[in-house]
């Protein structure tokens, strides 16, 4: 399993749907096949990993608006 510690600083990106105050801060991370996503103020509260399949099941239920 890809490692995703907030030592891995060099992987993670910040969502481009962030929000410009400081309550909403997503960060991103491609590791291999698989997609984490963390809450960048709280990195040591750890991630969670998508594989692909998951990961586009989950991106598309958000843009088709079936998750609020």
């Amino acid at each position: 399993m890809p490692s995703t510690s907030s030592s891995d600083a060099q992987n993670w990106f910040k969502s481009s749907h962030s929000g410009g105050n400081t309550t909403e801060c997503v960060e991103a991370a491609h590791l291999g096949e698989s997609t984490a996503i963390r809450d960048s103020k709280a990195t040591e509260e750890g991630s969670l990993l998508f594989r692909p399949g998951a990961w586009g099941s989950f991106v598309s239920a958000l843009q088709n608006g079936r998750l609020r």
